[in-house]
């Protein structure tokens, strides 16, 4: 014991003399005291019998080291965010989509928000493996709300891919569905709009029950109406859905384009620079 004693007192002594007093510091009773905060910089204690006195850190230099540490897992939540979005595949367009900037009218506001919760709920989405079904007629805002909901799930530090089944099925699937057991949150956008042929349904189907056997939720957005979904007619369109209808509570879009009214307005706001009333 008095060898470990000894140990240990040289160990202390060795690590004060690599943290010395530095300007303004003073001793009291034996005992180094900061000249900045005045709390203790060494500590006595007895170890075997043996009376020790070892370095700790005042209270100004504990803050200091843990705003150093905060800056330190600042800096490296920033560095995850960036690698996770740069594996996001989301197109520029869609990577400023948020919540708070989505355009809300009577038509998708339940939708939007069933959309904001499940981000809000994601942790226990992911665990119980339960997705959505994003589904609606052309601009109705169905693509939006899927990159609000990766958006916010990379702000929380998820890992989340969106890209679209067309840009699969030209390339690509493969390497995504070696991906998978990775992947947090998949978006897949447009269903229903690939090649309706034996090798683009073959692609989207194996992608799709990569996702579904992954064990981890996705979210699907299409321009087909629900019944479409339901009732497929074709047995290589019904397994593909089957796989989606299982996992994804469907949400409905409805409402004029988007794209349909801002381009009535661009019209409207030319016809009254270029035309001049007669």
């Amino acid at each position: 014991m008095e060898n470990a004693a000894a140990l240990v007192k040289i160990f202390a002594e060795t690590i004060s003399e690599k943290n010395p007093p530095q300007n303004g510091d003073y001793i009291e009773d034996d005992i180094l005291y900061c000249g900045k905060c005045h709390t203790a910089k060494r500590r006595r204690l007895t170890f075997h019998g043996e009376e020790i006195i070892v370095p700790v850190m005042c209270e100004c230099a504990a803050r200091a080291d843990e705003e150093q540490r905060r800056q330190s897992a600042a800096e490296q939540s920033n560095i995850r965010a960036a690698h996770l979005r740069r594996l996001s595949m989301m197109e520029g367009v869609y990577r400023s989509c948020t919540f708070d900037t989505a355009e809300k009218n009577e038509d998708n506001a339940r939708s939007i928000k069933i959309c904001e919760r499940y981000a809000e709920k994601f942790p226990q989405m992911l665990r119980e493996n339960r997705g959505l079904l994003l589904f609606g007629r052309v601009g109705t805002g169905k693509t939006f709300a899927a990159a609000c909901i990766a958006n916010e799930l990379l702000k929380q530090g998820f890992s989340v891919v969106m890209t679209s089944l067309v840009m699969l099925v030209d390339g690509g699937a493969d390497n995504l569905i070696a991906r998978m057991p990775y992947i947090d949150m998949l978006i897949l956008d447009d269903l229903g709009a690939e090649r309706s042929t034996d090798y683009g349904l073959e692609k989207v189907y194996s992608v799709i029950d990569a996702r579904y056997r992954s064990g981890k939720p996705a979210i699907y957005t299409t321009n087909l109406p629900l019944d479409t979904l339901k009732n497929g007619a074709d047995i290589r369109y019904a397994r593909i859905y089957d796989r989606v209808l299982e996992r994804c509570f469907p949400v409905e879009f409805r409402g004029v384009s988007r794209r349909k009214r801002e381009a009535r307005r661009g019209f409207e706001e030319m016809t009254k620079l270029l035309i001049e009333e007669e």
